[in-house]
């Protein structure tokens, strides 16, 4: 049974309906190349509004200081997400300079690349293992695309970590018995169109997601 984050949340309706499913987790994200992009003031009233029993997560894409300190001095965040090609030692800078858990995604889409997970374990407080996106792709994330599961069968982690990556209502529950994934994380896969969330996908994404199955 696998907790939830449902990230790129752009509407209240959208927030809502994440916390009446039961998800744990609400990701906004600040990259402005993401169709879910919020603007500091969107972000800020968003997060304002999050009921206490979901985390609040900021994806960001290599941001630099100024970037951090303009979000969180309005937005009130839980976690930090990074979702860039931050190096393991800007990830312990970023989680001493703003004293919040962070969490780094790690993109695979072979056995070598599993091996970051280990680096990264090393200074991040939480992983989010992701699809590698292919070379050249605008977006580091939320691209609907899925690695292959059994890569993670069996791996033991040194951080909890989330499983994303191409997950729908349809996939979570198989995903969750290959790998054992104790938290997964959706965005593409429950919505209507990019950023607009559809709250019956919501709801039987984290139904399939905390459904016990068989081996």
């Amino acid at each position: 049974m696998a907790q939830v984050k449902i990230c790129g949340l752009t509407r209240p309706e959208d927030l809502e309906a994440a916390a009446q499913a039961g998800a744990r987790y609400a990701g906004l994200v600040f990259f402005p190349k993401s169709p879910r992009h919020l603007s500091i003031e969107s972000a800020a009233a968003l997060a304002g509004n999050a009921p206490d029993l979901l985390a609040r997560v900021g994806l960001f894409v290599d941001p630099d200081d100024a970037a951090l300190d303009a979000v969180l001095a309005r937005v009130a965040l839980d976690i930090i997400q990074l979702h860039g090609s931050e190096s393991p030692a800007r990830v312990a800078e970023i989680r001493a300079r703003t004293r919040l858990p962070v969490m780094k995604a790690v993109g695979i889409a072979a056995p070598q690349d599993l091996d970051a997970l280990w680096d990264y374990g090393l200074v991040a407080d939480l992983l989010l293992v992701d699809a590698k996106p292919a070379p050249g792709a605008a977006l580091p994330g939320g691209n609907g695309l899925a690695f292959d599961w059994r890569l993670l069968a069996g791996r033991r982690l040194l951080r909890p970590w989330m499983l994303a990556g191409g997950l729908t209502p349809d996939n979570v529950a198989e995903a969750v018995r290959l790998t054992g994934a104790p938290m997964v994380d959706v965005s593409s896969g429950v919505e209507s169109a990019p950023g607009i969330k559809d709250a019956d996908r919501i709801r039987r994404f984290v139904a399939a997601a905390g459904a016990k199955t068989g081996a």
